[in-house]
């Protein structure tokens, strides 16, 4: 049986663990640098069907709309909690759009 000592340093390890995490301002978001295909400027404060065909066209997203899928997550990511509501519901609109062009991989029939 663990003694008094070791179970109150245990619970103060915890305890800055959780805060640690809860507390941080650092998203991994932010740290993320790339330079791949860009959408075009203004684009994600259009209407979501424009958002989705766009993010689908080869000029944008050359391997495709999944790649687009992706940029539309990111943004959404990105933004976080500056968001506005009706901004967030235009973009997951979008997303919903977007995902019904991105080809699905057959499930397998196991019998």
């Amino acid at each position: 049986m663990p003694s008094a000592k070791n179970r109150t340093a245990k619970k103060e390890t915890t305890a800055r663990r959780s805060s640690k995490k809860s507390g941080s301002k650092n998203r991994w978001v932010a740290k993320v640098t790339t330079d791949s295909t860009h959408p075009p400027e203004g684009l994600f404060t259009k209407g979501a069907a424009t958002i989705a065909k766009t993010l689908a066209s080869k000029e944008v997203s050359p391997k495709g709309p999944a790649s687009g899928m992706r940029m539309l997550t990111y943004y959404i990511n990105r933004a976080g909690k500056s968001l506005t509501a009706s901004d967030r519901t235009r973009l997951a609109k979008a997303k919903i759009l977007l995902s019904k062009s991105v080809p699905r991989k057959r499930e397998r029939r196991t019998a």
